[in-house]
């Protein structure tokens, strides 16, 4: 029944690659529901249309030594390639892994230089060596330079202040499904650092199995940019009970929640991250957040990018998705979030909201404060 299950997917895929034109809301659907898009050679053609590249006009790599003298990046980036390794399939050969190492670098310095407003940051590393494995160099640094542009953008500014922000969303998040699990987190004083790793990487720096991570990918480039913040609440509230029995202080509730478990539910954890996105949209949650630097942001300008590719707005197919549940399945509301009294209720603004049009928000920073301890971001 899976093999089935499995063939009929992938002739559903292939059809909408060839369909013209491209059925994009298809694949989007492909991407999002269970199993995501299967296998390497088709998410090497579907991530180019998620990310509206056009593979028939690839560029190609300048000369390395071209690339690599004096640039202010190539040093930090070496470091970090070289830090790599568990990143490579186990048992790959040396010689062929020193290769894609290389070609690692060469991508990262080719997109920095060619998009001067974009910073480098650590952890940049693991998102590019992902789309490495999956497709090769050459269209690689297209989709990153892409992604960069776009979904990444706010991670790539001088300074932290557009990542906090994101960051930010986190707790309104989890406040709107688990108010204690909420007030538990704010009376440790953990804040979300424990989760800048996940979020500034698409998880690929906290997760072990590649299967897992280009999972992830899937869904997160068939989605709003907000997504990986879903996704990351989920985690949280998927551990609420250990969250809860910890003892309520920031060193042990952050120590918690930075391991993060390799057996998590991803399937599961996808679905519901759909749902609270369908349920409390960006602009819902921006109420809890006092508005700074909008304009800035992807997520606020991601309509842009939409309208530019002529694609269906991913929070369309997750809706569809949501109301097409069977009866049975349609729970999420009721088992994940618990009534609130006596508590500041968000105004309902409708599911909706455009894409990309959510009022995006700065909230006071729960990364301001220095914490005392070594936090260990990238271990």
């Amino acid at each position: 029944d899976f093999d089935s299950k499995k063939k009929r997917k992938v002739a559903e895929i292939y059809q909408a690659l060839n369909s013209d034109p491209i059925d994009m809301a298809t694949l989007r659907r492909m991407a999002i529901s269970e199993g995501g898009l299967l296998t390497d050679e088709i998410r090497s053609k579907v991530w180019p249309k998620l990310l509206s590249v056009n593979t028939d006009d690839l560029p190609s790599l300048p000369a390395r030594k071209e690339l690599r003298e004096d640039n202010k990046d190539y040093q930090q980036v070496l470091l970090d390639v070289r830090r790599s390794l568990r990143r490579f399939p186990p048992g790959m050969p040396d010689d062929q892994r020193e290769g894609l190492q290389e070609e690692l670098i060469d991508i990262i310095l080719h997109v920095l230089k060619q998009n001067p407003q974009l910073h480098y940051y650590q952890g940049y590393h693991d998102i590019v060596v992902t789309f490495l494995l999956v497709v090769g160099d050459r269209l690689a640094t297209a989709l990153v330079e892409k992604l960069s542009t776009h979904h990444l953008r706010d991670f790539m500014y001088p300074t932290m202040d557009n990542t906090k922000h994101i960051l930010n969303y986190l707790m309104p998040i989890i406040d709107q499904v688990n108010p204690e699990v909420h007030d538990f987190m704010q009376s440790a004083e953990v804040g979300t650092i424990f989760a800048l790793s996940w979020l500034i990487t698409w998880f690929g720096h906290v997760l072990s199995d590649f299967r897992h991570v280009v999972r992830l990918y899937d869904f997160f480039l068939a989605c709003h940019p907000l997504m990986p913040i879903y996704f990351a609440a989920v985690i949280v509230l998927h551990r609420k009970q250990e969250v809860l029995d910890c003892e309520c202080d920031m060193a042990s509730v952050h120590h918690l929640l930075s391991q993060i478990p390799q057996d998590l539910p991803y399937e599961t954890l996808i679905s519901r991250a759909g749902d609270l996105f369908v349920q409390f949209p960006p602009s819902e949650l921006a109420r809890e957040a006092a508005q700074q630097q909008s304009e800035r942001t992807a997520a606020s300008t991601f309509k842009d990018f939409e309208l530019a590719s002529v694609q269906q707005r991913p929070d369309t197919v997750l809706r569809q998705r949501f109301r097409e549940r069977p009866r049975g399945e349609e729970r999420t509301k009721s088992i994940m979030t618990k009534p609130r009294t006596n508590r500041f209720k968000l105004a309902v603004m409708g599911l909706t909201v455009a894409l990309g049009a959510a009022a995006l928000a700065m909230v006071k920073s729960d990364l301001e404060w220095a914490p005392k301890f070594e936090l260990q971001i990238f271990p």
